[in-house]
Protein backbone atom coordinates (compact mmCIF):
# COMPACT_ATOMS: atom_id res chain seq x y z
CA UNK A 1 0.00 0.00 0.00
CA UNK A 2 2.79 2.53 0.84
CA UNK A 3 4.38 1.85 -2.95
CA UNK A 4 1.31 2.30 -4.69
CA UNK A 5 0.48 5.99 -2.39
CA UNK A 6 3.89 7.04 -3.49
CA UNK A 7 3.65 5.68 -6.79
CA UNK A 8 0.60 7.84 -6.79
CA UNK A 9 1.67 10.60 -5.97
CA UNK A 10 4.86 10.72 -8.29
CA UNK A 11 2.26 10.48 -11.03
CA UNK A 12 0.29 13.71 -9.80
CA UNK A 13 3.25 15.50 -9.82
CA UNK A 14 4.14 14.53 -13.26
CA UNK A 15 1.13 15.63 -14.36
CA UNK A 16 1.05 19.24 -12.61
CA UNK A 17 2.33 21.97 -14.78
CA UNK A 18 5.83 23.18 -14.40
CA UNK A 19 5.64 26.28 -16.52
CA UNK A 20 7.55 29.49 -16.21
CA UNK A 21 7.60 32.87 -18.31
CA UNK A 22 10.80 32.14 -19.12
CA UNK A 23 10.08 28.51 -21.07
CA UNK A 24 6.71 30.31 -22.88
CA UNK A 25 8.47 31.80 -25.76
CA UNK A 26 10.07 28.69 -26.34
CA UNK A 27 7.47 25.96 -26.11
CA UNK A 28 4.24 26.92 -27.56
CA UNK A 29 3.06 24.17 -26.78
CA UNK A 30 2.77 24.31 -23.52
CA UNK A 31 0.94 27.95 -22.56
CA UNK A 32 0.28 29.36 -19.45
CA UNK A 33 -3.07 29.18 -18.26
CA UNK A 34 -5.14 31.90 -19.25
CA UNK A 35 -2.53 33.23 -21.49
CA UNK A 36 -2.44 33.81 -25.20
CA UNK A 37 -0.55 31.15 -27.69
CA UNK A 38 1.25 32.41 -30.78
CA UNK A 39 -1.15 33.50 -33.70
CA UNK A 40 -0.51 32.05 -36.79
CA UNK A 41 1.99 33.48 -39.26
CA UNK A 42 -0.62 34.56 -41.70
CA UNK A 43 -2.26 36.46 -39.26
CA UNK A 44 1.04 38.13 -37.90
CA UNK A 45 1.76 38.87 -41.69
CA UNK A 46 -1.88 40.53 -42.95
CA UNK A 47 -1.21 43.35 -39.67
CA UNK A 48 2.37 43.91 -40.84
CA UNK A 49 0.91 44.55 -44.48
CA UNK A 50 -2.50 46.61 -43.33
CA UNK A 51 -0.55 49.03 -41.21
CA UNK A 52 3.21 49.25 -41.76
CA UNK A 53 5.05 51.69 -43.72
CA UNK A 54 8.54 51.45 -45.38
CA UNK A 55 9.98 53.88 -43.14
CA UNK A 56 13.31 53.67 -40.96
CA UNK A 57 11.88 52.47 -37.42
CA UNK A 58 12.40 49.57 -34.58
CA UNK A 59 10.06 46.61 -34.27
CA UNK A 60 9.93 43.93 -31.83
CA UNK A 61 8.42 40.52 -31.69
CA UNK A 62 6.18 39.88 -28.45
CA UNK A 63 5.58 36.27 -26.93
CA UNK A 64 2.22 35.05 -25.70
CA UNK A 65 2.88 36.63 -21.92
CA UNK A 66 3.72 39.75 -23.39
CA UNK A 67 7.45 39.56 -23.03
CA UNK A 68 10.09 40.60 -25.92
CA UNK A 69 11.48 38.19 -27.60
CA UNK A 70 12.97 40.15 -30.33
CA UNK A 71 14.25 43.71 -31.37
CA UNK A 72 15.32 44.75 -34.52
CA UNK A 73 15.37 48.08 -36.50
CA UNK A 74 15.39 48.97 -40.86
CA UNK A 75 15.22 52.28 -42.94
CA UNK A 76 12.38 50.39 -44.88
CA UNK A 77 10.09 48.18 -42.02
CA UNK A 78 7.78 47.06 -43.63
CA UNK A 79 9.93 45.20 -46.36
CA UNK A 80 12.00 43.50 -43.30
CA UNK A 81 9.09 42.38 -41.10
CA UNK A 82 7.54 40.69 -44.54
CA UNK A 83 10.64 39.24 -45.15
CA UNK A 84 10.40 37.31 -41.80
CA UNK A 85 7.56 35.35 -42.78
CA UNK A 86 9.57 33.77 -45.97
CA UNK A 87 12.33 32.41 -43.58
CA UNK A 88 12.53 28.30 -44.22
CA UNK A 89 11.76 26.45 -41.35
CA UNK A 90 14.61 25.89 -38.63
CA UNK A 91 16.07 29.33 -39.60
CA UNK A 92 16.03 32.17 -36.79
CA UNK A 93 13.49 34.36 -37.90
CA UNK A 94 11.44 31.16 -38.73
CA UNK A 95 11.83 30.36 -34.68
CA UNK A 96 10.99 34.10 -33.94
CA UNK A 97 7.59 34.22 -35.89
CA UNK A 98 6.87 30.69 -34.52
CA UNK A 99 6.72 31.95 -30.80
CA UNK A 100 5.46 35.62 -31.41
CA UNK A 101 2.12 36.96 -30.70
CA UNK A 102 2.17 39.86 -31.99
CA UNK A 103 4.11 42.56 -34.08
CA UNK A 104 4.98 46.42 -32.79
CA UNK A 105 7.01 48.66 -34.84
CA UNK A 106 7.55 52.35 -34.00
CA UNK A 107 8.95 54.90 -37.07
CA UNK A 108 12.26 57.06 -35.99
CA UNK A 109 13.28 60.12 -38.31
CA UNK A 110 17.04 57.92 -39.45
CA UNK A 111 18.77 54.97 -40.01
CA UNK A 112 20.96 56.52 -36.83
CA UNK A 113 18.04 56.80 -35.18
CA UNK A 114 17.34 53.32 -35.66
CA UNK A 115 20.16 52.16 -34.15
CA UNK A 116 19.82 53.79 -31.68
CA UNK A 117 17.03 52.71 -30.23
CA UNK A 118 17.29 49.35 -31.41
CA UNK A 119 20.39 49.49 -28.71
CA UNK A 120 18.41 50.94 -25.98
CA UNK A 121 15.72 48.57 -26.47
CA UNK A 122 17.37 45.55 -26.45
CA UNK A 123 19.13 46.54 -23.17
CA UNK A 124 16.36 47.53 -21.34
CA UNK A 125 14.38 44.22 -22.33
CA UNK A 126 17.24 41.55 -22.82
CA UNK A 127 15.28 39.83 -25.47
CA UNK A 128 16.39 36.23 -25.54
CA UNK A 129 16.65 36.01 -29.37
CA UNK A 130 19.21 39.41 -29.31
CA UNK A 131 22.81 38.88 -29.00
CA UNK A 132 24.22 42.09 -29.89
CA UNK A 133 24.11 44.95 -26.84
CA UNK A 134 24.38 42.84 -24.00
CA UNK A 135 27.59 41.95 -23.49
CA UNK A 136 28.20 44.76 -21.55
CA UNK A 137 30.87 42.82 -19.20
CA UNK A 138 33.32 42.11 -22.20
CA UNK A 139 34.32 45.82 -22.64
CA UNK A 140 36.69 47.48 -20.39
CA UNK A 141 39.55 50.44 -20.63
CA UNK A 142 43.03 51.40 -19.49
CA UNK A 143 43.13 54.00 -17.07
CA UNK A 144 46.21 56.13 -15.81
CA UNK A 145 45.54 57.27 -12.71
CA UNK A 146 45.87 61.07 -11.69
CA UNK A 147 47.73 60.48 -8.62
CA UNK A 148 51.06 61.54 -7.22
CA UNK A 149 52.93 58.35 -8.98
CA UNK A 150 50.50 57.75 -11.44
CA UNK A 151 49.77 54.05 -12.34
CA UNK A 152 48.09 51.61 -15.08
CA UNK A 153 44.85 49.95 -14.19
CA UNK A 154 42.32 48.07 -16.38
CA UNK A 155 38.84 49.01 -14.76
CA UNK A 156 35.19 48.74 -15.90
CA UNK A 157 34.27 52.22 -16.12
CA UNK A 158 35.38 55.83 -16.58
CA UNK A 159 34.54 57.95 -13.83
CA UNK A 160 35.20 62.00 -14.30
CA UNK A 161 38.47 61.60 -12.15
CA UNK A 162 40.81 63.41 -14.20
CA UNK A 163 42.91 60.30 -15.35
CA UNK A 164 43.01 59.08 -18.38
CA UNK A 165 40.81 56.54 -20.31
CA UNK A 166 41.62 54.57 -22.90
CA UNK A 167 39.50 52.43 -24.69
CA UNK A 168 36.92 50.88 -24.55
CA UNK A 169 38.24 47.43 -25.28
CA UNK A 170 36.94 43.86 -26.11
CA UNK A 171 38.62 41.16 -24.02
CA UNK A 172 40.00 42.20 -20.76
CA UNK A 173 42.69 38.94 -20.18
CA UNK A 174 44.35 40.51 -23.29
CA UNK A 175 44.54 43.87 -22.20
CA UNK A 176 45.62 42.82 -18.35
CA UNK A 177 48.61 41.00 -20.10
CA UNK A 178 49.24 44.53 -22.11
CA UNK A 179 49.27 46.79 -19.04
CA UNK A 180 51.30 44.09 -17.67
CA UNK A 181 54.18 44.25 -19.97
CA UNK A 182 53.83 48.28 -20.08
CA UNK A 183 54.21 48.75 -16.31
CA UNK A 184 56.87 46.18 -15.39
CA UNK A 185 58.90 47.95 -19.19
CA UNK A 186 58.95 51.57 -17.93
CA UNK A 187 58.87 50.47 -14.42
CA UNK A 188 55.77 52.02 -12.71
CA UNK A 189 54.20 51.02 -9.67
CA UNK A 190 51.14 48.72 -9.23
CA UNK A 191 51.17 48.65 -5.48
CA UNK A 192 47.96 50.23 -4.01
CA UNK A 193 46.68 53.90 -3.85
CA UNK A 194 47.34 54.99 -0.62
CA UNK A 195 51.08 53.78 -0.56
CA UNK A 196 52.74 56.55 0.84
CA UNK A 197 55.43 58.15 -1.94
CA UNK A 198 59.05 58.95 -0.30
CA UNK A 199 61.04 60.76 -3.19
CA UNK A 200 64.99 60.77 -3.32
CA UNK A 201 64.82 64.10 -3.76
CA UNK A 202 63.01 65.02 -0.91
CA UNK A 203 65.22 65.35 2.17
CA UNK A 204 64.91 62.93 5.17
CA UNK A 205 66.01 64.79 8.36
CA UNK A 206 65.91 61.91 10.18
CA UNK A 207 68.71 59.76 7.70
CA UNK A 208 66.53 56.65 7.32
CA UNK A 209 66.64 54.11 4.49
CA UNK A 210 62.96 53.52 3.10
CA UNK A 211 62.83 49.84 2.13
CA UNK A 212 60.57 49.08 -1.01
CA UNK A 213 57.11 47.46 -0.15
CA UNK A 214 58.00 44.55 -2.96
CA UNK A 215 60.00 42.82 -5.05
CA UNK A 216 59.79 44.48 -8.32
CA UNK A 217 62.33 47.36 -7.78
CA UNK A 218 64.86 44.35 -6.80
CA UNK A 219 64.60 42.56 -10.02
CA UNK A 220 64.35 46.30 -12.32
CA UNK A 221 60.68 46.11 -12.58
CA UNK A 222 59.77 49.11 -10.81
CA UNK A 223 61.06 52.89 -10.01
CA UNK A 224 60.31 52.50 -6.10
CA UNK A 225 59.14 56.06 -5.38
CA UNK A 226 57.80 54.35 -2.54
CA UNK A 227 61.39 54.15 -0.94
CA UNK A 228 63.57 57.04 -2.40
CA UNK A 229 64.79 55.49 -5.65
CA UNK A 230 63.70 57.54 -8.27
CA UNK A 231 62.56 61.69 -8.37
CA UNK A 232 59.42 62.41 -8.89
CA UNK A 233 60.23 63.89 -12.52
CA UNK A 234 61.96 60.42 -13.23
CA UNK A 235 59.09 58.86 -12.49
CA UNK A 236 56.56 61.32 -13.97
CA UNK A 237 58.62 61.06 -17.01
CA UNK A 238 57.72 57.19 -17.57
CA UNK A 239 54.16 57.48 -17.21
CA UNK A 240 53.99 60.00 -19.57
CA UNK A 241 55.60 57.21 -22.11
CA UNK A 242 53.31 54.87 -21.19
CA UNK A 243 50.56 57.63 -22.02
CA UNK A 244 52.48 58.11 -25.31
CA UNK A 245 52.38 54.95 -26.37
CA UNK A 246 48.67 53.78 -25.92
CA UNK A 247 48.17 57.17 -28.00
CA UNK A 248 50.55 55.37 -30.43
CA UNK A 249 53.24 58.47 -30.19
CA UNK A 250 55.69 55.92 -28.41
CA UNK A 251 57.88 52.88 -29.01
CA UNK A 252 59.96 52.56 -25.95
CA UNK A 253 58.29 49.31 -24.28
CA UNK A 254 58.89 47.63 -27.82
CA UNK A 255 62.62 49.34 -28.00
CA UNK A 256 63.59 48.26 -24.51
CA UNK A 257 62.05 44.74 -25.80
CA UNK A 258 64.06 44.39 -28.75
CA UNK A 259 66.97 45.60 -27.38
CA UNK A 260 66.90 42.68 -24.75
CA UNK A 261 66.44 40.27 -27.62
CA UNK A 262 69.47 41.74 -29.33
CA UNK A 263 71.65 41.12 -25.95
CA UNK A 264 70.33 37.09 -25.48
CA UNK A 265 70.97 36.59 -29.60
CA UNK A 266 74.80 38.01 -28.84
CA UNK A 267 74.99 35.84 -25.26
CA UNK A 268 74.03 32.63 -27.62
CA UNK A 269 70.70 32.71 -24.90
CA UNK A 270 68.44 31.65 -27.83
CA UNK A 271 65.31 30.67 -25.97
CA UNK A 272 65.42 33.64 -24.18
CA UNK A 273 65.75 35.73 -27.72
CA UNK A 274 62.76 33.57 -28.52
CA UNK A 275 60.52 34.16 -25.51
CA UNK A 276 61.19 37.67 -26.33
CA UNK A 277 60.47 37.69 -29.66
CA UNK A 278 57.01 36.33 -28.71
CA UNK A 279 56.36 39.11 -26.30
CA UNK A 280 57.37 41.62 -28.67
CA UNK A 281 54.94 40.24 -31.35
CA UNK A 282 52.11 40.58 -28.88
CA UNK A 283 52.74 43.50 -27.63
CA UNK A 284 52.80 45.19 -30.87
CA UNK A 285 49.99 43.55 -31.93
CA UNK A 286 47.78 44.98 -28.91
CA UNK A 287 49.48 48.30 -29.11
CA UNK A 288 48.43 48.49 -33.30
CA UNK A 289 45.32 47.64 -32.27
CA UNK A 290 44.45 49.94 -28.82
CA UNK A 291 46.19 52.59 -31.27
CA UNK A 292 43.39 51.92 -34.10
CA UNK A 293 40.62 51.94 -31.09
CA UNK A 294 41.05 55.49 -30.41
CA UNK A 295 42.73 57.56 -28.04
CA UNK A 296 40.92 59.07 -24.93
CA UNK A 297 37.25 58.66 -24.44
CA UNK A 298 36.97 62.67 -24.94
CA UNK A 299 37.50 62.35 -28.92
CA UNK A 300 33.55 60.98 -28.95
CA UNK A 301 32.07 64.92 -28.04
CA UNK A 302 30.65 67.24 -30.77
CA UNK A 303 27.21 68.30 -32.21
CA UNK A 304 26.25 65.74 -34.72
CA UNK A 305 23.38 66.62 -37.29
CA UNK A 306 21.04 63.75 -38.87
CA UNK A 307 19.21 64.64 -42.13
CA UNK A 308 15.33 62.73 -41.26
CA UNK A 309 12.66 61.18 -43.15
CA UNK A 310 10.61 63.60 -44.31
CA UNK A 311 12.67 66.76 -43.61
CA UNK A 312 12.56 65.28 -40.08
CA UNK A 313 16.00 66.26 -39.00
CA UNK A 314 17.75 65.45 -35.58
CA UNK A 315 20.62 67.03 -33.68
CA UNK A 316 22.77 65.05 -30.73
CA UNK A 317 24.95 66.66 -28.20
CA UNK A 318 27.39 63.84 -27.68
CA UNK A 319 30.00 64.06 -25.11
CA UNK A 320 32.74 61.35 -24.45
CA UNK A 321 30.70 58.72 -26.56
CA UNK A 322 27.64 59.36 -24.64
CA UNK A 323 24.30 60.79 -26.54
CA UNK A 324 23.71 63.69 -23.51
CA UNK A 325 20.36 65.29 -25.52
CA UNK A 326 18.92 65.01 -28.85
CA UNK A 327 16.99 68.24 -30.48
CA UNK A 328 14.88 68.97 -33.47
CA UNK A 329 17.23 70.63 -35.81
CA UNK A 330 16.65 74.40 -36.20
CA UNK A 331 14.80 76.16 -38.57
CA UNK A 332 16.40 79.33 -39.02
CA UNK A 333 19.69 81.15 -38.06
CA UNK A 334 18.70 82.20 -34.38
CA UNK A 335 18.18 78.48 -33.62
CA UNK A 336 21.34 77.31 -34.65
CA UNK A 337 23.37 79.78 -32.76
CA UNK A 338 21.09 78.81 -29.44
CA UNK A 339 21.96 75.35 -29.88
CA UNK A 340 25.44 76.05 -30.29
CA UNK A 341 25.84 77.64 -27.28
CA UNK A 342 23.75 75.37 -25.53
CA UNK A 343 26.51 72.96 -27.09
CA UNK A 344 28.97 75.08 -25.59
CA UNK A 345 28.21 74.97 -21.83
CA UNK A 346 27.74 71.44 -22.17
CA UNK A 347 31.01 70.76 -23.11
CA UNK A 348 32.63 73.13 -20.87
CA UNK A 349 30.33 71.81 -18.09
CA UNK A 350 32.54 70.21 -15.41
CA UNK A 351 30.66 66.46 -14.41
CA UNK A 352 30.71 64.69 -11.11
CA UNK A 353 30.93 60.91 -10.90
CA UNK A 354 27.18 60.57 -11.68
CA UNK A 355 27.80 61.29 -15.48
CA UNK A 356 31.05 58.54 -15.33
CA UNK A 357 29.86 56.22 -18.35
CA UNK A 358 29.03 52.80 -17.34
CA UNK A 359 29.82 49.04 -18.62
CA UNK A 360 26.56 49.49 -19.92
CA UNK A 361 26.77 52.58 -21.97
CA UNK A 362 30.18 51.15 -23.78
CA UNK A 363 27.46 50.00 -26.47
CA UNK A 364 26.55 53.10 -27.12
CA UNK A 365 29.90 54.82 -27.12
CA UNK A 366 31.00 51.63 -29.75
CA UNK A 367 27.91 52.37 -32.18
CA UNK A 368 28.92 55.90 -32.53
CA UNK A 369 32.55 54.83 -33.71
CA UNK A 370 31.57 51.65 -35.70
CA UNK A 371 28.68 54.52 -37.29
CA UNK A 372 32.01 56.97 -37.99
CA UNK A 373 34.31 54.10 -39.10
CA UNK A 374 31.42 53.04 -41.65
CA UNK A 375 30.25 56.07 -42.93
CA UNK A 376 33.72 58.84 -42.30
CA UNK A 377 31.56 61.42 -44.96
CA UNK A 378 29.12 61.66 -41.89
CA UNK A 379 32.35 63.50 -40.02
CA UNK A 380 31.52 66.91 -42.24
CA UNK A 381 27.86 67.00 -40.28
CA UNK A 382 30.15 67.04 -36.99
CA UNK A 383 30.56 70.29 -35.17
CA UNK A 384 32.69 71.13 -32.56
CA UNK A 385 32.60 74.29 -30.29
CA UNK A 386 36.42 74.67 -30.13
CA UNK A 387 36.35 75.01 -34.27
CA UNK A 388 39.21 71.56 -33.95
CA UNK A 389 38.62 68.48 -36.60
CA UNK A 390 37.42 65.60 -35.15
CA UNK A 391 39.55 62.84 -34.79
CA UNK A 392 38.11 59.65 -36.89
CA UNK A 393 37.07 57.07 -34.04
CA UNK A 394 37.73 53.78 -36.24
CA UNK A 395 37.57 50.85 -34.70
CA UNK A 396 39.09 47.65 -36.48
CA UNK A 397 36.13 45.13 -37.84
CA UNK A 398 37.18 42.87 -35.28
CA UNK A 399 36.65 44.59 -31.93
CA UNK A 400 33.42 45.45 -33.70
CA UNK A 401 32.19 42.27 -34.90
CA UNK A 402 31.60 43.17 -38.49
Amino acid sequence: MEQERIEAALLRRAARPSYSRKKAHRDASWPPLGARGPRPAEALRADVRAACENRPGVYRMIGPADDVLYVGKSIRVRTRLLSYFRAPRGEKASEIVAHTHRVEWEYVPSEFAALLTEMRHIQAWRPPYNVEHKRDRAFCFVKLTREEAPRLLVVGEVAHDGALYFGPFRGRRRVREVVREVTDLLELRDCPARTAMTWADQADLFGHEATPGCMRADVGRCLAPCASRCTRTEYVAQAELARQFFEGNADLPLALLRGRMARAVERLQFEYAAALRDRIFHLESAREELVALRGTIESLSFLYTVPGHSGSDRCYLVRRGSIREEHPAPTDAAGWRALRDRARRLFSRRETGAASVQPTQVAEILLLARWFRLRPQEMERVWRPNGAPVPSPGLPAAVLGV
